[in-house]
């Protein structure tokens, strides 16, 4: 009997079925023992609601703002390289599909189609994912063109100095198949790109990120993806970012780190209100966006993995958000949570979260 997909982990099942290993391998898995995917997802079933009931809630107002930027729900879709290899479509139908939700789609630097070409989809917000490459030329070119495109702000990521360790593409002997291109660097000597040893990308990479330079040539908000402590999200606001973002690549760079959402709350803490707080990793359902939003971040940047599984099974109607809106709307219901309320102190929250030194105390966040 063919399995029908009620949500995105059925899709995951659909994708393996359909897609070649070696490309379901590169979506779905992560670096060295994989602890930092799982726990990524495991850490959300850790936290548990305490529901509000005595409250109106025939009304649930999901729209949010992000930079000044009106969104339909708390919900965006992250950066995620080479979607060729899941559909033919690629980012154009991920970026129809983000317009459509009314929310914003970040297009990775290493997409399938460019900048230009996304952008012509139509109307819809869109940022730009970005590293410093050593090559700063190069990465001006870049960021020029995002600007005439109209994209809003750029996503700088800072977590990925040398590529992780992902033994399933070392077995796999992964290489970009012929029809896939980096778009955004056709043409530039990117020739060691699709290399297993660190896919080149280190021989590309500048350690130093520097954010001061990049705000010395653009004037586009720039928001650092890959944050996951007290320290660099200190050191994130005083270089002057727009936001961060809580992430830890998927568990693709550095096994053995925290879940996502096991750090949201330090960077929240340490942020005050001055820049926001955006979670990215192991969201899989309508309740594990609610239980970000209370422990204190400003929206999910996290729709990557799941859009992946969803591309191969449905194509373009597969790229909605799969109704993860309408799941985070009955745990509002439930809880008793009207409507978004993200500013400091005042999160859509109570949950029982369980502390990490502790795993039998149970307290109130």
């Amino acid at each position: 009997m063919a399995l029908i997909a009620t949500n995105v982990c059925d899709y995951k099942e659909l994708a393996k079925q359909k897609l070649p290993r070696m490309v379901y391998d590169y979506y779905a898995l992560g670096a060295e023992d994989q602890h930092t995917v799982r726990e990524n997802k495991e850490a959300f079933s850790r936290i548990q609601f305490r529901p509000r009931v005595p409250i109106d809630v025939s009304h649930i107002d999901m729209y949010t703002s992000v930079l000044g930027y009106n969104i339909s729900m708390p919900i965006m879709i992250a950066p995620t390289a080479l979607h060729k290899m899941a559909h033919p479509e690629e980012e154009l139908a991920s970026a129809r599909a983000a317009a459509t939700a009314g929310t914003i789609m970040t297009l990775s630097s290493w997409s399938s189609y460019s900048i230009e070409e996304v952008n012509s989809t139509g109307p819809g917000t869109r940022f730009f994912q970005l590293s410093v490459y050593k090559d700063r030329n190069l990465v001006q070119r870049v960021i020029r063109r995002a600007e005439k495109a109209g994209y809003k702000a750029i996503v700088l990521t800072v977590d990925a100095p040398w590529l992780g360790r992902r033994e399933a593409d070392v077995k796999n002997r992964f290489t970009l198949p012929p029809n896939v291109v980096l778009k955004n660097f056709e043409g530039l000597d990117f020739g060691k790109i699709d290399k297993v040893n660190d896919s080149g990308f280190a021989a590309y990479y500048d350690a130093c990120q520097s954010i001061k330079w990049l705000q010395t040539i653009t004037s586009l908000p720039i928001l650092m993806k890959g944050i996951l402590t007290a320290e660099d999200a200190r050191i994130a606001v005083e270089l002057g970012a727009a936001g961060v973002i809580v992430s830890n690549h998927g568990g693709r760079q550095l096994d053995h780190v925290p879940a996502t959402i096991s750090c949201l709350e330090e960077v929240v803490r340490e942020a005050k209100g001055r820049v926001p707080v955006f979670l990215d990793g192991g969201v899989r359902r309508g309740t594990d966006v609610f239980k970000a939003l209370a422990l204190g971040a400003s929206g999910l940047r996290s729709i990557y993995r799941p859009a992946g599984a969803v591309r191969p099974c449905r194509g373009r109607r597969g790229r909605r958000q799969e109704r993860a809106e309408d799941a985070q709307g009955r745990a509002r219901g439930h809880h008793g949570a009207q409507r978004l309320r993200i500013a400091e102190g005042d999160h859509p929250g109570p949950c029982h979260h369980r502390k990490r030194h502790d795993p039998s105390l149970t307290a109130v966040v």
